[in-house]
């Protein structure tokens, strides 16, 4: 049993308890266990025949005697028992967007369907509508989730995949003779999500990279190796391809392997006008002759080009842009000072609001908004009026112990309602430095409901940021139907930011909206949402997103100092209440 098989089994009981109704605890045991056991370093069966089971987060005495049951015998009673309970289809339904637990629970007990293909032909025929508390409008949302079901590629988020490309070319990097590593692919373009890994290494001794790659602790099953190409399978399940070639071709090698394919057509078609041809060991004369690249730059300057970043390179313009010598100097990771959305334990953050601030400060942040959710979101802790007025004083509290250097801005993640209005009233938002306001629930609404409800919330005098505008979860939830032309020209009116959240899970807005965001007006926040001390890195995706989408430090209202952002905030979006703080 490898780290990924024990991951599925204890995911699937998670899903099978909460199908059946078990306690909320007890399902959140199997998913983080399921969740930390995939997401090991080194195999299982290691840890397991140390007996340091129990070192694992999230893995006490109970679930290590599991861990050992289906290491000694390749099976799990337990898990046995629940398969027999519950047919495997119905729990393939919680991969539909909108079906939850009771949901399948009741399509299986109620209509007796026991698979997705049962759903459809049921939902087709009219029979869901008829269960009571659904309806038509349910129907129709079940039958296009499971049409998103079919269109999902496989493919994993960005944020799941760059930890281990780091890691496992940290360890390259230390092999002797390595000159260069880097990802390639979908993985450097910061794609939100990546199919197989590349990784590229240049070294003179391509078979001490090779050796030193089938032996790294990721490493389940070599699929294939050769001199200048390995391929293996990780524990996670990921597939690596990692390509070894001289220093001296690393630039045409990088320029090729990072893509997109229609970026590197284009890139061609500029040699065929130069009388050259370029593949990925160099670029060549008509005579045969080569001219070896042993950088990025030295390609696109041979092609009358500059550097274009990894970021942009999807045949959208990037060519011509550079041609033009137009190319946007990109926000980076350093031009950020701030972080506009983050949570702590009073509502449904890991951490306490001191810790939260450390972690911000160690992170080099000058100033980090604080933004639980507001009550109405049905979180646990979720901030009522009384509640908002106590984190407040608790906030200048931290303030002050912190001292210079770092400011906690006071501020709150307020639940936006199907009717547009907002959850907390406005005497109470008049009093934090800036309010975010968000859309969790009710996404299914038509494109006309939605995007009123969405609109409202950004004239909303009091609001000065919408968080994670198209509420998207990426493979896992569709984005809501918005009118994205009403919302950028609602924000850009009114002065309203938009952000860019950077969790890998959501990436919203997403690049394509970044771009149309910024050519209608509209400002931008990049924000980690953190939900403990150590997800302030996150920060770093949202930055890539807001790069792929063309955004320069400009265009970022946190790439301000202090100052600067409150005068913004109190001058307010167009429209908006001035503050007084």
């Amino acid at each position: 049993m490898n780290n990924r098989q024990v991951g599925e089994i204890f995911d699937a009981m998670a899903d099978m308890l909460d199908i059946q109704g078990a306690g909320y605890h007890r399902v959140r045991a199997y998913r983080r266990a399921a969740e930390n056991v995939a997401a090991l370093g080194q195999p299982l069966q290691e840890i397991w025949s140390r007996g340091e089971l129990e070192s694992i987060p999230g893995i006490g005495a109970t679930l290590a005697a599991k861990i050992d049951e289906l290491m000694r015998t390749g099976q799990l009673e337990a898990y046995q028992q629940l398969r027999a309970q519950i047919p495997e289809g119905v729990v393939a339904m919680l991969q539909i967007t909108g079906i939850g637990p009771k949901t399948a629970a009741r399509l299986w007990k109620e209509l007796g369907l026991e698979s997705i293909e049962a759903l459809e032909r049921a939902a087709e025929a009219g029979r869901v509508r008829d269960l009571s508390g659904l309806g038509p409008k349910t129907e129709q949302n079940i039958l296009a989730g499971i049409d998103a079901l079919k269109r999902r590629t496989g493919r994993t988020r960005m944020g799941d995949a760059w930890p281990l490309a780091r890691d496992m070319l940290a360890a390259l990097r230390e092999t002797k003779g390595v000159r260069q590593a880097a990802p390639a692919g979908s993985l450097r373009r910061m794609r939100e999500t990546i199919g197989d890994l590349d990784l590229l290494v240049a070294s003179s001794d391509p078979e001490s990279v090779m050796s030193r790659f089938r032996q790294l602790p990721q490493v389940e099953e070599v699929l294939l190796s050769g001199p200048t190409k390995t391929s293996i399978r990780t524990h996670q399940g990921f597939q690596v391809d990692l390509r070894v070639l001289e220093p001296a071709r690393w630039g045409t090698a990088l320029v090729y392997f990072t893509g997109s394919k229609a970026h590197n057509i284009r890139l061609r078609g500029l040699a065929l006008d130069r009388g050259l041809s370029l593949s990925e060991y160099a670029l060549k004369r008509e005579d045969g002759s080569e001219i070896l690249c042993g950088t990025e730059a030295e390609v696109y300057e041979t092609l009358g080009l500059p550097f274009i970043p990894p970021e942009l390179r999807e045949d959208r313009g990037e060519v011509e842009a550079a041609l033009a010598g137009s190319l946007p100097d990109l926000v980076k990771l350093r031009d950020l000072r701030g972080d506009l959305q983050f949570h702590t334990t009073r509502s449904d953050g890991h951490h306490t609001l001191l810790e939260m601030a450390e972690s911000a400060q160690a992170y080099g942040l000058e100033y980090a908004l604080v933004t639980d959710h507001s009550h109405g979101l049905g979180v646990t802790g979720g901030l009522t009026v009384s509640d908002l007025q106590e984190q407040q004083a608790e906030i200048a509290a931290v303030n002050r112990q912190l001292g210079g250097g770092f400011r906690l801005l006071a501020g709150v993640e307020v639940e936006v309602r199907g009717n547009g209005s907002l959850d907390l009233p406005d005497e109470a938002l008049a009093g934090l430095d800036l309010v975010v306001a968000a859309v969790h629930s009710g996404l299914r609404q038509s494109r006309d409901q939605l995007t009123t409800r969405m609109v409202a919330a950004i004239e909303n005098p009091h609001v000065d940021i919408i968080a994670h505008p198209t509420g998207r979860l990426i493979g896992e939830r569709e984005p809501g139907d918005l009118e994205l032309e009403a919302v950028f020209a609602a924000a850009a009116a009114t002065g309203t930011a938009l952000e860019v959240n950077a969790h890998p899970a959501r990436l919203d807005l997403k690049d394509v909206h970044v771009r149309r965001a910024i050519e209608m007006g509209v400002g931008l926040v990049i924000s980690s949402d953190a939900h403990a001390a150590g997800d302030f890195q996150l920060l770093e995706f949202g930055v890539a997103t807001a790069q792929r989408g063309w955004a320069a430090a400009g265009d970022i209202l946190n790439t301000r100092p202090l100052e600067s952002l409150l005068d913004w905030a109190d001058r307010g979006p167009a429209g908006h209440t001035q503050r007084h703080r």
